[in-house]
């Protein structure tokens, strides 16, 4: 279960004044939550420490513009906000240093093949399919992870990543493709070892 933020509302207000014991314990409040959203789209501890500090920078910097007035758990509305900005600094991240963006439009060939007997998914653990994501190329695991995960469409996509909507569906395509065969090759194993 999720930590909570003890007084958040008075976290919220030291930020804004630039107070650095309530931008420590917002950190730590927010910290674990951070890096489980940047682990979706860097393999590396060390990749997701930067992406984590430079959320929480823009966080802090940021931090005035936020409406904690609004109807609703002060909270959960602080980390969707958040949330938007790590995802944001995720994908600038990817697009500075990894994302060698396919762009290829689906075609026609290229539709999904659903096999019948697929059936291992009930066999495999939430650990295993989070592992199988991760050996997605950057590319192909930014893509599912923003469209599955983050809920992204994928105009919204090809707009973040600066590819045709195309190549967002595509690239997703390919995505669950490949998870497909990772997993019904770990469910394979397991039968038969």
């Amino acid at each position: 279960m999720p930590r909570e933020i003890p007084h958040i509302s008075s976290l919220i207000a030291g930020c804004c004044r630039n107070d650095r014991n309530s931008q420590r314990d917002l950190y730590h409040g927010l910290y674990g939550y951070a890096m489980k959203i940047c682990f979706r789209y860097v393999n590396k501890p060390e990749e997701a420490e930067e992406l984590v500090s430079e959320s929480f920078v823009k966080l802090f910097r940021n931090i005035g513009q936020f409406d904690g007035n609004r109807v609703g758990d002060t909270e959960a509305l602080l980390k969707g906000w958040f949330k938007r900005i790590v995802v944001n600094t995720s994908i600038d991240y990817l697009r500075r240093t990894q994302l060698k963006t396919v762009n290829h439009e689906i075609s026609d060939d290229d539709g999904t093949f659903v096999d019948a007997q697929e059936n291992g998914m009930d066999k495999i653990s939430y650990d295993e399919i989070i592992g199988a994501i991760r050996k997605l190329t950057p590319v192909y695991r930014t893509v599912f992870n923003l469209f599955v995960i983050e809920g992204f469409s994928h105009e919204e996509i090809a707009a973040q990543l600066g590819i045709s909507v195309g190549a967002s569906k595509s690239n997703l395509s390919k995505a669950r493709n490949n998870l497909r065969k990772m997993i019904t090759q770990q469910t394979d194993y397991r039968l038969y070892a």
